[in-house]
């Protein structure tokens, strides 16, 4: 969880030093959208790596590497274009690290206490992301966003001091002999989540509520500036970031207590529809507390959404296919979010920022809608899962996506929230 604090605390203060550097929304949102690349261009490939190699070590070795080129923003002076291009090779160490992670969760909790340990997962790393932006743009707007970047180097230390000598060593999962070509299976992965109508469509849900819902969290740095240029623009930033993941949190947990499993998945379709419907108002130019408010309650219906998403996809999966159909997912959810952030990260450069988030989510609201009326009936759900259900269970494994993040987001990564995008026992 230190690492992942870390993590969005960085993100926070390099959308305000970017911002601060050249004034264009646009490069500030670019800055934020950069750590999806790795998963959209190489995920799976890259995610590989936690299967094929020690857990522990890759973990390790990823949080070094992260802590060294993060540092390197410590730099005074450095043009956009390098803080852009260190930002990007930062974030290829998320995959295998994230990979890895998910990968030992089953080894460390064991099968009986999964289910428990996933959801503990979901609610830290969601708690992270509150506690990392909300800290980041305070730092960095208050302070000096270098500072905050500071402490993201500091987590990164702590993180891989903490797993090499807290966590066990292990080894690979994937021996040499039974190694295949990745771009093969990768082939495979994809072939089963869009070639079966109802992974289909679970699969199109989650990419569009997650591009609906990580716009406030990349234009927050912008819009506190443009909205109270002479206020308290870094706590007003950092309760836009914030307010979505701890919606999560808040819905997800009360969902997933006071509504039955079977009504659950029966709303399903509104919840897509509330998403980005609740967002609408902003059309308005509320003040930022209003907009923090929105976005909590956006959170809310995703936080109610997503877990049963991920629950259904499950369901409905052939197990021999998981960790594939994970990191299509996975790269589907962070390509989905990286196209929202530099479409609205344009727009945002030349209309209002609440004009450019206002018509967006009214255009995720009719998306959802015309999403909602072809969505499969439970008889289509029950025929899936018998299906998925006649084929040998697997060693346990985390769930195939996760939130998120936006980030939210979603691996083997963290599993969900999902964004779903989520502490780990120490053995």
């Amino acid at each position: 969880m230190t690492s992942w604090i870390g993590d969005y605390l960085s993100r926070a203060a390099v959308t305000v030093l970017v911002y601060q550097q050249t004034r264009s929304v646009l490069l500030s949102a670019i800055s934020f959208a950069l750590g999806y690349l790795p998963w959209i261009l190489a995920g799976p490939l890259l995610a590989s790596l936690g299967d094929r190699y020690p857990h522990r070590r890759v973990m390790v070795i990823a949080d070094v590497y992260r802590m060294t080129l993060t540092a390197l923003l410590l730099i005074p002076g450095l043009p956009p274009a390098l803080i852009l291009l260190v930002v990007l090779l930062n974030s290829l160490g998320s995959p295998p690290a994230q990979a890895a992670r998910s990968a030992m969760l089953p080894l460390v909790v064991g099968r009986e206490r999964l289910t428990l340990a996933i959801a503990i997962q979901s609610t830290s790393t969601q708690a992270a992301m509150v506690t990392g932006y909300l800290i980041g743009a305070t730092v960095a707007v208050g302070v000096n966003p270098r500072l905050a970047i500071g402490l993201d180097v500091c987590t990164y230390a702590i993180s891989a001091l903490l797993i090499a000598t807290q966590v066990r060593a292990r080894p690979a999962a994937v021996a040499l002999a039974q190694r295949r070509h990745l771009l093969q299976e990768t082939a495979e992965g994809f072939r089963v989540v869009f070639g079966n109508p109802v992974l289909r469509s679970i699969a199109i849900v989650v990419f569009a509520v997650v591009a609906f819902f990580i716009v406030p969290e990349s234009l927050a740095a912008s819009w506190a500036a443009q909205a109270v240029p002479n206020g308290s623009r870094g706590l007003d930033q950092g309760m836009i970031m914030a307010a979505g993941p701890f919606g999560f949190v808040v819905g997800g947990l009360l969902f997933s207590r006071l509504v039955p499993a079977d009504r659950r998945r029966r709303m399903t379709p509104l919840l897509a529809v509330i998403t980005p419907l609740v967002l609408t108002p902003v059309l308005l130019s509320p003040p930022p507390f209003a907009v923090a408010l929105l976005v909590t309650v956006s959170g809310l219906a995703q936080g109610a959404l997503q877990p049963t998403l991920n629950a259904a996809f499950v369901l409905v999966l052939p197990p021999t296919h998981r960790a594939r159909a994970f990191g299509v997912m996975n790269s589907g959810m962070q390509a989905s979010q990286f196209a929202a952030v530099l479409i609205t990260g344009s727009l945002a450069d030349t209309f209002r920022i609440p004009l450019v988030v206002g018509l967006w989510s009214a255009a995720g609201t009719l998306a959802m809608g015309a999403v909602a009326v072809f969505w499969p009936n439970q008889a289509r759900f029950s025929a899936a899962e018998q299906d998925a259900s006649a084929e040998t269970p697997p060693p346990a494994t985390a769930p195939p996506f996760a939130a998120p993040p936006v980030t939210a987001p979603p691996k083997q990564a963290e599993p969900p929230v999902t964004p779903a995008e989520h502490a780990e026992p120490a053995a």
